[in-house]
């Protein structure tokens, strides 16, 4: 990072304007005390941008190699990560239900994330996850597809702890949209196309469609053949989001890991968003992580975390009623969702409508 920062400053420093600037002013300097000419300052005024443009191309190339030498770390790192171990005698699901049992999880700093957290989702089923912020909600929603391996207990699908499973299997089961959603530096097409290699082209438009993303692919510059950029930059947040979903679709999968996708869109993109996602949840196993709790007062069951520990589990009405934690949390997100510029608010209902809601 230091080294990146000194290419972008010694780059921006040897810019003719800022570089006339300095001239400018130290030759001014100068001349007052009688050490330049003014003739030779008019020549360094002429002279200093046309040089400066010299050293341009050099600092623009150390910035490319620092940049290489970052992206090359990340690879190492990346590549020096332990395999997970994979079962001598695989095992199949029978069914696409989701078992966690006594599941206890720490990342690398020891720090623990989640602590015996016990859970059955049904088949079928539609389960939200819900608490405050560092809750442990979306490391436990990444657990299913094996993204790390727990430290205590078990996590089955149909009946099969997910060790006991290869990745292939596993991820013929399990399909997840997060927020942070990722493209490859590729067309729409083939973006689409990996959720299921061998598809055809029009098992791809099918897909789209049902994500509501067919409509802007075609208006693209060369439609499902567009390039969409690096992480998908050529597009807007919805779109991209719109592509994830649509390869989640493709891939069919029976049970679902959604990490709300329509948290931070706007109106427009959230009304397209929330149609994709009814087409690829319908008939499956979902688990979703919730930011929104309007968006899931008719699930089949919400469990409620908190410092890593599943402290509260039922429907809206039963959790409203136990007046625990999710009341409390659905107070705040009424507060914050009747909050406007004008409103006079008590200090409880500010202070309320301030915190961070789901």
């Amino acid at each position: 990072d230091k080294n990146r920062f000194a290419a972008r400053l010694g780059s921006l420093l040897f810019e003719p304007l800022p570089t006339l600037v300095v001239v400018s002013v130290v030759g001014s300097w100068l001349v007052s005390q009688g050490s330049l000419t003014i003739p030779r300052f008019l020549v360094f005024l002429l002279v200093a941008p046309r040089l400066c443009g010299a050293f341009r191309p050099i600092f623009a190339l150390a910035y490319m190699i620092n940049q290489a030498n970052a992206g090359a770390m990340r690879i190492c790192t990346v590549l020096a990560e332990p395999a997970l171990p994979q079962p001598s005698q695989p095992q199949q699901p029978v069914d696409a239900s989701i078992s966690f049992n006594s599941v206890t999880f720490a990342y690398g700093d020891g720090k623990s994330a989640l602590q015996d957290i016990t859970l059955s989702l049904p088949v079928g089923s539609v389960t939200a996850l819900v608490g405050p912020s560092g809750a442990g909600k979306t490391t436990l929603a990444r657990l299913i597809p094996r993204f790390w391996d727990i430290n205590e207990g078990a996590i089955e699908i149909g009946g099969v702890d997910i060790r006991q499973m290869t990745s292939d299997t596993l991820m013929s089961w399990v399909s997840f949209v997060f927020q942070d959603t990722f493209l490859l530096q590729d067309t729409v097409f083939n973006n689409i196309k990996i959720g299921r290699p061998q598809a055809t082209r029009k098992e791809v438009e099918a897909a789209a469609q049902a994500a509501q993303a067919h409509g802007f692919i075609l208006d693209l510059p060369q439609g499902y053949d567009t390039l969409v950029g690096e992480r998908g930059g050529q597009l807007s947040g919805g779109q991209r989001q719109r592509i994830t979903i649509a390869r989640a679709i493709l891939q069919d999968n029976p049970i679902v890991v959604l990490d709300e996708a329509t948290a931070f869109a706007d109106p427009e993109n959230e009304a397209l968003i929330q149609a994709a996602i009814a087409a690829l949840t319908q008939d499956k196993t979902l688990i979703v992580v919730a930011h929104r709790l309007a968006t899931i007062t008719q699930v089949d069951q919400i469990a409620v975390l908190d410092q890593g520990r599943l402290v509260e589990l039922g429907k809206h009405e039963q959790l409203l009623a136990a007046d625990g934690l999710y009341a409390r949390l659905w107070a705040r997100h009424q507060a914050a969702q009747n909050w406007g510029l004008g409103k006079k608010q008590s200090k409880r209902t500010r202070t309320n409508a301030s915190m961070n809601t789901l």
